[in-house]
Formats: structure tokens, sequence, C-alpha cells
């Protein structure tokens, strides 16, 4: 970046606040001065939903492939957040395409939700664009959650709420963006009710309360004894906010924009959930819709409430919104907590920020197997003949978000004494749209250093101790580059570097591979994996 472009950047931060370029490639989060700077989590947590539940906050993140599935996250402030838990923790009870056998469904899989606390208990409902509508409920957000339950076998449907209103009665929204035959046209929204227990929509009650260029992203709300529908339509400047009211649920709606939107400038904002902090000042917690490297990044906007509608964000001279990067901390709060990111492996189970690329195979992992360490044992990949995009193919790859801040090193230790050949382990990075791989691969009885770029190997030393060290370091550009070590002690950095990416509709994830291209055989143990994000 040269000179003159970056003073025009910081020129336009300092007077405008809306710029995005200057804004996700730097500062974030928790300032420590009373003060915070967007993004409020700089990784993939998309298609957010939030509510507060007395002085908690609680927020649900779509998760597609990855299990378990639907993360629930939990602050006291709006602006540090802690990982809880899942709600879904089998993905083969949605669909057999999500397991490990299968691996297919790229894109697919757990599509937003929402999240909402009545009847003494939290309620998540999702959809997938394949199989319908599901739920769960539980009575405290980090689990445990009972079995998801399949609301809806439907396919084409999207970004549905639940909603109890002040009789008890439940109701559910959701997106039709396929042609709906009511109407011949696409992305109707339809409200339904529901039986008591949630559990059943009551078909006869269906009802299409809007219909627009893109719309979806619903949410219901009862303020002031008006009923508020939230979602977003596509209109020429982009994917912007929009909100309905009106004095019964049925209609009739008006219908005002909420936010204007510069997908270049501000990436979008445009789903997540209002909410009201104790002080009586509102806010809303969104994604950015416009993917970068990182996925879909999470910001933390001031609602302004002008004429009975809630503004999000800098309200212009036309009473809409405009992005807002910064501002004073909603609730003072001096508790540390952040998204989870290493593991000891020593705990019994594995932490909350860890998801597997797909259903994970039953008996082919293990933390009981040798004390404090994580067993991965090797078995071949969907396709194994194939040589394209194998990282997509090898169940058992275990993941989390990658995330966009100005220094991140993940380092791992793995046990390489066990390995068989055809067997190849260690540290990834991936997407749909590209991969890396950085590990060790045994063939003949020799184990070797290998760095695959998009399919392009590169092999290093012979490792002959039993353990290795891989590393991985990215900035805010999401350029990684990789380092090995045989003592723990000295580094020697790979001198190719490789660029994280995006890929249908989900950020890079890093994560540990172990597949074997041969036949199931052959194991390692990973001591531990340190991530430190936060310098």
């Amino acid at each position: 970046m040269n000179r003159l472009i970056f003073l025009s950047l910081l020129l336009c931060l300092q007077l405008s606040g809306v710029c995005s370029k200057a804004q996700m490639t730097g500062n974030w989060g928790d300032q420590g001065n009373g003060t915070y700077v967007n993004p409020v989590l700089p990784a993939d947590y998309s298609d957010l939903d939030a509510i507060r539940v007395g002085d908690d906050y609680y927020a649900i993140s779509s998760t597609m492939q990855f299990s378990p599935g639907m993360v629930v996250l939990h602050s006291k402030d709006l602006i540090n957040w802690e990982i809880a838990g899942h709600v879904v923790d089998d993905l083969t009870r949605i669909s057999p395409q999500l397991n490990w056998d299968r691996m297919n469904s790229y894109g697919r899989g757990i599509w937003a939700g929402s999240i909402r606390y009545y009847n003494n208990k939290f309620w998540v409902y999702f959809g997938t664009p394949d199989d319908g509508f599901f739920m769960s409920s539980a009575t405290n957000p980090a689990g445990p959650w009972e079995p998801v339950h399949h609301l809806w076998s439907v396919s084409g449907w999207d970004d549905c709420c639940s909603f109890c209103d002040d009789d008890g009665q439940l109701y559910f929204i959701a997106t039709n963006f396929a042609v709906d035959p009511k109407n011949n046209k696409k992305y109707n929204i339809h409200l339904f009710r529901m039986t008591p227990d949630g559990k059943r929509l009551i078909m006869e009650s269906d009802s299409i309360i809007h219909q627009s260029n893109g719309s979806e992203a619903n949410k219901l709300y009862k303020i002031n004894g008006l009923y508020y529908h939230y979602f977003s339509e596509v209109k020429p400047e982009g994917r912007v906010i929009m909100m309905a009211r009106s004095k019964n649920i049925y209609g009739p709606w008006e219908t005002r924009q909420l936010n204007h939107v510069d997908p270049k400038m501000d990436r979008e904002p445009n789903q997540g959930g209002l909410l009201q902090a104790p002080a009586g000042k509102w806010y809303f917690l969104t994604h950015h819709g416009s993917g970068g490297w990182e996925g879909r990044p999470a910001s933390l906007l001031p609602v302004s409430w002008i004429n009975g509608w809630p503004v999000i964000g800098k309200p212009d001279a036309d009473t809409i919104g405009r992005m807002v990067w910064s501002g004073p901390k909603p609730i003072s709060d001096k508790r540390k907590i952040s998204i989870q990111s290493s593991d000891e492996f020593d705990t019994g189970k594995l932490n909350v920020q860890w998801e597997w690329n797909y259903q994970p195979r039953a008996g082919k992992w293990s933390l009981t197997a040798r004390k404090g360490y994580l067993r991965l044992y090797a078995f071949t990949p969907v396709s194994a003949r194939k040589q394209a995009s194998v990282i997509l193919r090898a169940g058992n790859t275990l993941t989390q978000r990658s995330m966009r801040t100005p220094n991140n090193t993940a380092t791992v230790r793995i046990d390489v004494s066990h390995m068989a050949d055809g067997q190849f382990s260690g540290l990834t990075h991936f997407s749909t749209t590209s991969y890396s791989l950085f590990g060790i691969k045994q063939e003949n009885g020799i184990r070797t250093l290998v760095y695959d770029n998009n399919g392009k190997d590169t092999s290093g030393i012979t490792i002959s101790g039993e353990s290795v060290w891989l590393r991985s370091t990215w900035g805010t550009e999401g350029i990684s580059q990789y380092a090995f070590s045989t003592d723990g002690k000295t580094f020697k950095t790979v001198e190719n570097t490789y660029q994280l990416t995006w890929g249908s509709y989900r950020g890079d994830r890093i994560g540990i591979f172990n597949f074997n291209t041969r036949e199931d055989n052959g194991y390692v143990d990973i001591a531990w994996f340190r991530y430190d994000y936060r310098k």
C-alpha cells in the first residue's frame, strides 16, 4: 500500500468511520479503554441471531457441514464473546450426506437460524436448503440440547425464526427462495402457527406476508405492542436491512429500509439480531454479508429509534443508517473472555472451538487411548484415487475458524512414530477454493516433511524423531507462512507462502488432518494445539 492510499484511507476513517479497508485489516474488538472497534468477531461467524436473557447475551451462527453444528456464543458486554457450545451433535440426524463417508455437501448443511428464550427454555430453529427445517431446545445454552427434531421436510427454503406471542401462541416464519406455487414468484416469506410444543407447523395456517427481491434473513419481534418483521432484500446498492411493522401479526404491514450499504466499503452488514442493553440503549449484532478470506465476520452497530423505527448504524439525513466502525462499549464488564483457540487435549473432551469437517467417523479418534493426547487413526478419503482437493474428502479433519487479526500463530506437536505407508498427517488451511497441507508423509517406512499447496508437492527433510512441531503464521492479509521444528525450539520457515481463501459461503479453516490414501492404517498422537491470535 503506497503512502497516498494509506493517507486517503486514514482520512476516510477519521471523517466518516465507514472505511472498511482500514478496519478489516487492522484493529478489532475491545480496546481496553471503554471503547470498541468493529468487527467484534473477526472470523467466520455468519448468519447470526442474538438474544439477551437477564444479564447475559447469546448468539448462534451457521456452520454448514461442520460438526458439531450451529455454534452457540456467549457474552456479558456484546463485545467480548466466547464459545458456549453447539446445538447439533450428530449431523446425520439431518442428512446422511453430512457424514464422513459422503462429504459432498459443501455450501449446504446448517444454514441460518434463530435463538429465542421462552417457556423457561432456549429454542433454536434452523434450516438446510435440501432437507427443510429443524429445531432443538435446552435449559442451558451450553447444552445438552435435545436431539434435533425434523420440523418440516422441504427444499428451497431458508432463514427461519420462531416467535412466542404474549398469549403463548407460537409462530414460525421462513423464506421460500424457490418459485412459490402460490404466486409463481421467488423469495416469498411465509408465516405459520405452530403446535404448543413447537415441534409441528400447522400447515393450514400458512400465509405469505411479504415478497421482494431476495427477501430473507427473517426475525420476528414484539416491541411496545407492535409486531416487527426484520428481513433483508437486494436493492441496486446491495443487500440492505428492511423492517416491517404492524398492529396485527398478519398485517397490514408498513415497511421501511433501515440501512444503506456499500459492498466495497462495509461488506453489507445485513443479518443478525436486535438487542436492548440494561441501560435502555439498543444494538444490532450482525454479520457482514460479503465474504472475505476469513468468511463473514461480526460487528455490533448502535440502533437509533426514529419515529418508531430501529435505524441501524449512524442515521443519515434521510434517517437511514450507515456502517459505524467504533464506539463506546455498551456495558462495562471487566471479565476477560474470548473465543477459545488452544487445546492441550488433557480434559477428556475436545474444547468447544473444534468442529470436524463433516460428521466424524466413530472409533477413528480418541482422547483416552493415550492420556493427554488426541489420537487420530488414519483411513482412506472418499474417492481415494482422485488426486484433486484431497482434504475436502478426508474424514476426521479437525478444524476451527481462522481469525483475521494482525498476528496469528498456530502450532501443533505431533507424535508420528506410529505412522504407516501411505499416511499423511499435519497442519492444514483450506476452503473449497484452495488448500494447503503441511506435514509428514510416510512411504517405504521413511517419513518426509511435505508441503502441498493446491496439489503441488514440495518435499523437505527426512524426519527420524518421534515428534515434529508444525506452525502456521498469518496476519490480516491472510498470507500463511509455514514452519517446522524437530526439537520444539528452533523453527525453520518454508519459503513458499499460501493465501487463505473463501469458498462456498465459508472462510478459511485451520485444522489437523490425518489420512492414508492406501488403506485404513497408522495413527498419530496430537500432544497439543496452541493458537494465539490476540498479540
